[in-house]
């Protein structure tokens, strides 16, 4: 009976969702089947067990639209299989919604994952467009480090400088750059003159433009197989397992969960999938869903994956999939977090220190006043907030640096020193931290 049903499951697996750790149909397999129903405790088996054998990372892929973001991706996932340090994800399974596919631009932030030899990666491809900065912020938001593609025939584009400008933001302290589209190259000196261009900007965005390592290759070329360019792949991993830090994780705090996306799973429960922010989380363990303006709701967490495998203990910095028990799926949603009872709020209004963009830094040309009323990007949630400034700040110009007060439109979840970027008519036009929370 084991063997039909190994073989069962095996033959559904192709149903599992490659952006996300669960799918309705194949949880559905379970209530529909009896056989199935014998072995629903041993489901996640069925899948892999996660090992930490390695100190994981979460990285991702920044830039500005179609300078190869994602066919870097894939091919990072291609070098690593063919070294028998994980699987290959296609292109075509990263970008896979029928949107992304006609359009050739990522629209939402997808996750794979592979293996050097001293790391195990999680990795979020963010989309460039510019109409889908938001959800670019949202993968950023659960990033350790980042890869800067830039493509060799344009150089740095508005996204570009907009991506850095967030990943400075959120508090990336280190990225990697890849020079893509090498093999469209003629002109060597013009090849000189775009990482000339590049390692300005980084040092104009406050990284360490002289030092950080800038590889050249072509994602493309890489993929089809070329030899020489996989080599530049192989460049480029060994670049993050020297130059990006291994972040020391807060697991010895209280648990805080921030959502990005959520799944209803008939018959079994509401999946959220986020970034463990700090603590630890096992199967069984009680918690609170807490945002908007509801009270925390108390629930149990069901069951753990990670990278469509089973997890005995989240770890902070693990980008997880959660099962919550006897949970609605209009009761949770992204931008909410799941943090250990009692250990957390929702605020709607709080002192900030703000920073506003100058117009050379992609922000407004003009200034503003008290009551400007932009939208707050925090963590993976976003609501429209008004900016009041003190009695003696008549207007804030671009480049100023001011202490104001923030009041949502409705309550966040939120603590002091938490970082967020205001937006408006799609650009970013400030950042700034918590500084004091008063409501």
């Amino acid at each position: 009976m084991w063997n039909h049903i190994s073989i069962y499951l095996n033959r559904n697996f192709k149903w599992f969702n490659a952006r996300t750790s669960y799918n309705s149909k194949f949880f559905g397999l379970f209530e529909k089947h009896s056989a199935a129903k014998c072995v629903a405790n041993i489901r996640f088996y069925s899948v892999g067990v996660f090992e930490r054998t390695k100190p994981h990372i979460n990285i991702g892929t920044i830039g500005h639209v179609d300078h190869g973001k994602t066919t870097l991706t894939a091919a990072l996932t291609k070098t690593c299989s063919q070294a028998g340090r994980g699987s290959f994800t296609p292109y075509d399974q990263i970008d896979k919604a029928p949107e992304e596919r006609r359009r050739g631009i990522t629209i939402s932030a997808t996750h794979v994952e592979y293996e050097t030899e001293n790391r195990h990666y999680g990795h979020v491809d963010c989309p460039g467009h510019a109409d889908y900065v938001k959800n670019m912020i949202s993968g950023a938001a659960q990033m350790d480090g980042a890869i800067l593609v830039v493509s060799a025939t344009d150089g740095p584009m508005p996204q570009t400088r907009e991506h850095l400008l967030l990943a400075r933001q959120i508090g990336l302290p280190k990225l990697v750059v890849f020079l893509n589209k090498l093999d469209m190259v003629e002109d060597l000196e013009l090849l000189e003159l775009v990482e000339l261009e590049v390692r300005e900007l980084l040092t104009e965005q406050k990284y360490d433009g002289e030092n950080t390592p800038i590889i050249r290759g072509s994602a493309l070329k890489a993929l089809q197989g070329d030899i020489e360019m996989m080599k530049s792949i192989e460049q480029l991993l060994k670049a993050c397992d020297a130059y990006l830090d291994t972040p020391a994780r807060k697991s010895d705090l209280p648990l805080l969960i921030s959502i990005d996306d959520v799944l209803n799973i008939p018959g079994k429960g509401v999946v959220a999938t986020g970034r463990i922010e700090q603590g630890k989380v096992k199967p069984g363990d009680a918690v609170e869903v807490i945002g908007g303006s509801m009270i925390p709701k108390k629930t149990v967490i069901a069951g753990i994956e990670m990278y469509r495998k089973t997890l005995s203990e989240g770890l902070a910095g693990d980008q997880v999939g959660i099962l919550l028990k006897s949970f609605k799926k209009n009761e949770i949603s992204r931008g909410y977090v799941v943090s250990a009872p009692g250990s957390y709020k929702c605020h709607q209004t709080f002192e900030a220190e703000l920073y506003v963009l100058t117009h050379e830094e992609g922000g407004r040309k003009n200034g503003f006043a008290s009551n400007y009323r932009p939208q707050a990007f925090i963590r993976t949630g976003d609501a429209n907030c008004s900016v009041i400034l003190p009695d003696s700040v008549e207007m804030v110009m671009p480049g100023d640096s001011v202490k104001c007060t923030i009041e949502l439109i409705r309550p966040m979840p939120l603590h002091n020193g938490l970082r967020f970027a205001l937006r408006e008519g799609g650009r970013t036009i400030a950042s700034g931290i918590v500084s004091n929370i008063t409501k």
